[in-house]
């Protein structure tokens, strides 16, 4: 492995590569986004490529399918697959519950209704992503252009009646123009701090006009892998109520790394 691979990536790899291996020959499995999810896209070609692992992947934004394409991970979309054995992707933050904030990296709509068209959600993460309550990391609402300022009054005028700790609202930029998601819509990043009733405000939120989702993510995720910097992972099923406890074998994974040096 690179020396220069941060204790974070390491941690992010760990859990990615133990989530693989709930991947089964001939699944159809959606492929999450981000930094943590693009660990276990790796993986995941490691497998098709050098152990004949034959999946369909559902990749949730543009830039995962590229890579999925780019590992020989066979793609197609969710119609075509109409449903999915398995989600594997990261969070933003977790609870003791498993509920979770996504959307950090935009495709939170695309995550949301991968995930909800799945048999099981696996979330792939690092330590530091468990809270006590949601709400540290800002939550992301995806509006459509189209009034969305109006939209965003909408949201801030809701926050008053929340239990929540901040009511901050931004639009969320790339560069000096609006960020645009993969469906061409805007995102509005809510600064809560602290989130009293999840359930309740991402119900409330989606009966705005212009909203399109957000990215809580409640009564979705079934098992979540936490991995370590040393290569511990942790694995919680909410469902059997079981932890496992693992060990990845950084040695074993030279060829993942070398086009990474």
């Amino acid at each position: 492995m690179p020396a220069e691979l941060s204790p974070i990536d390491k941690a992010k790899f760990a859990a990615a590569k133990r989530a693989v291996d709930l991947v089964e020959d001939g699944m159809r499995v959606g492929l999450g986004t981000g930094s943590t999810a693009a660990w276990m896209v790796r993986c995941l070609g490691e497998l098709v490529r050098e152990e004949g692992l034959r999946i369909t992947g559902v990749p949730t934004s543009t830039r995962t399918a590229e890579l999925a394409r780019q590992v020989g991970i066979k793609i197609v979309t969710l119609d075509e697959a109409k449903w999915l054995d398995l989600t594997i992707d990261g969070a933003d933050e977790f609870d003791s519950e498993l509920n979770l904030i996504k959307g950090g990296g935009g495709a939170l709509l695309q995550e949301k209704i991968v995930a909800t068209a799945s048999d099981q959600m696996v979330v792939i993460t690092d330590a530091a992503k468990e809270v006590v309550q949601l709400g540290a990391f800002a939550l992301p609402v995806e509006v459509v252009p189209f009034g969305w300022q109006a939209s965003r009054a909408l949201i801030e005028e809701l926050l008053i009646s929340m239990d929540v700790l901040g009511r901050t609202t931004t639009l969320r930029l790339n560069g000096s123009q609006p960020f645009v998601t993969d469906e061409g819509n805007y995102i509005v990043d809510l600064h809560l701090n602290r989130i009293g009733d999840a359930r309740q405000l991402g119900l409330m939120l989606n009966q705005i006009p212009g909203v399109v989702e957000n990215g809580l993510f409640i009564d979705i995720c079934d098992v979540v892998i936490i991995g370590h910097g040393d290569g511990r992972v942790e694995l919680r099923d909410i469902n059997q109520g079981t932890v496992e406890h693992d060990q990845i074998n950084f040695a074993e994974t030279e060829n993942l790394f070398a086009d990474l040096d």
